[in-house]
């Protein structure tokens, strides 16, 4: 399902950024013997690394982590 109206590129442009990265990242440099396998090291990635230490551009190069850090509002 789509956010934006008919014809608006952008409005999956945050999820597909991430499929790109994690696909590069990971999924496209080795094989997967399993599904288990292929899970688990996804899981792995996502919140051992995605969501912890990689620098985001759209949160102005600051790690997830560290964002909510500093911007932890009151």
């Amino acid at each position: 399902m789509s956010v934006g109206r008919k014809g608006q590129c952008w409005d999956n442009a945050v999820a597909e950024s991430f499929f790109a990265t994690i696909k590069a990242e990971l999924i496209d440099r080795r094989g997967w013997p399993t599904r288990t396998t292929a899970h688990t090291a996804i899981f792995e990635y996502i919140e051992g690394w995605y969501n912890t230490r990689r620098l985001h551009s759209s949160l102005g190069y600051l790690s997830p982590s560290t964002y909510e850090t500093t911007h932890r509002v009151a």
